[in-house]
């Protein structure tokens, strides 16, 4: 695997913990309309596309109201809930050192990402936050890596990495020609369809190991 010139990241239980969250804001959009709210495991299973390529399907002809209920639940909780990773703040700082090119490329809404990503402090680190609604199409399309790129100089391809730790990051990274790599312990679905990453680590300490081995100090 060659050394990256770039690195794109997704930023859902990625960089941050924002499961619980997530689920907590879809169980409470499940109860206003009057569902049967999902188990935690059923929220992992099927958390993965922007809710504009997967509420319909979900919520039919209340997808719009069910997008409302659900940010506007997330949107009153997430900052004081918002926990990065271990390790995941050392990762930043030895690609940023190293004077690689950094994005995110989330299916979560992009100015939500942003908010986020400054309460952290780490707006500085990337290049482009790009998340659901910022551009024509959505993650897993080759639009969003390319919409993260730009500006960077680099064009998409195996020496860009896409870091994720789900099914559809592998599909995103494929889709766009770089370079696929899965921090989860869990082996990556989309959906059932179980899909090969181009390398996967089990956490943060797992991919500064990998980092190493590709020369950027850590």
């Amino acid at each position: 695997m060659r050394r990256p010139r770039a690195v794109l990241f997704d930023w859902d239980n990625t960089l941050v913990e924002s499961w619980e969250i997530i689920h907590e804001s879809l169980r409470q959009t499940f109860h206003d309309l009057g569902h049967e709210p999902w188990t935690f495991e059923q929220t992992k299973a099927w958390v993965r596309r922007s809710m504009r390529d997967s509420f319909p399907d979900l919520f039919g002809a209340d997808a719009a109201r069910a997008e409302h209920l659900f940010y506007r639940h997330y949107r009153a909780h997430h900052l004081r809930r918002l926990t990065p990773l271990a390790g995941a703040q050392e990762t930043l700082d030895a690609l940023h050192r190293d004077g690689l090119p950094l994005g995110v490329v989330s299916s979560k809404q992009g100015d939500l990402v942003r908010e986020e990503a400054a309460h952290l402090g780490w707006s500085g680190y990337f290049g482009r936050i790009v998340g659901a609604g910022d551009g024509r199409l959505d993650k897993p399309a080759p639009e969003a890596v390319t919409l993260a790129l730009d500006g960077a100089g680099i064009a998409a391809g195996p020496d860009v990495w896409y870091v994720g730790d789900t099914g559809i990051d592998v599909t995103c990274a494929h889709n766009a020609g770089c370079t696929a790599v899965i921090v989860s312990a869990d082996p990556p679905r989309d959906g059932d369809c179980l899909r090969v990453p181009d390398h996967q680590v089990a956490d943060h300490a797992g991919l500064h190991g990998f980092l190493r081995e590709h020369g950027i100090t850590i």
